[in-house]
């Protein structure tokens, strides 16, 4: 299955930058994917930089956008693009604060949301919020659940959160309205600005989440 080209909408975003908006979360990644294919192939006109979204895909540092607008809206793309690359495993201890009431909405004990949230393999859709804030996809959607009506004054680094369709881990300390159900252990640093790529976690990365640890 393919994404019809009316599916996309390029606009131009400056002199040297597009803004491709698409109608879901499904054919925003594909695309990304499909840019990052054609980049490291070597078959896709001069971009600096690719910035997915929850929605959109802004290029920027273009340096033909008007033909690049024109090869985006001919291509077919895959809407389910195979998954490449290491996979980021994360140990978790599922002991968060929201998790009586996440397994209440689930329909199961809470000793099974470990086994139903780290069954799945996520993949980082976009960034933001915070620097290393990464939004992963892959929940199924009866696994959905609503953010807090009020969010909590401190959400502490290392909290393993959902909301909507999104897993996420908090990279610091900070205000947040996400439902919490675990905790790292030893906490990863998902953002280190000493490091060549500071984000541990960046658009496209797959993610496992590994119950307690690893341990049984």
């Amino acid at each position: 299955m393919t994404a019809s080209p009316p599916s996309m909408v390029v606009r131009p975003a400056g002199r040297h930058a597009l803004l491709v908006e698409l109608p879901d979360a499904g054919r925003t990644g594909a695309l990304h994917a499909e840019l990052l294919r054609r980049r490291a192939a070597g078959t896709l006109p001069p971009v600096a930089e690719i910035v997915p979204g929850a929605c959109t895909v802004l290029l920027d540092g273009v340096g033909d956008p008007e033909l690049l607008a024109r090869r985006l809206m001919s291509w077919d793309i895959p809407l389910h693009a195979p998954e490449e690359g290491a996979v980021v495993e994360i140990p978790v201890v599922y002991d968060g604060p929201d998790l009586a009431g996440v397994a209440a909405r689930w329909g199961v004990p809470e000793d099974e949301v470990a086994a139903r949230h780290s069954a799945h393999t996520y993949r980082v859709a976009f960034c933001g919020f915070a620097p290393g804030f990464g939004y992963l996809t892959g929940l199924p959607a009866e696994l959905h659940l609503p953010r807090h009506a009020t969010p909590r004054t401190r959400v502490p680094a290392g909290a393993l959160a959902l909301a909507g369709p999104y897993t996420a881990v908090y990279p610091r300390a900070t205000p947040g309205g996400w439902q919490l159900i675990g905790t790292m252990p030893d906490p990863v640093p998902l953002w280190d600005p000493s490091r060549e790529a500071a984000a541990l976690l960046t658009p496209g990365t797959q993610v496992r989440f590994v119950a307690d640890g690893g341990r049984a």
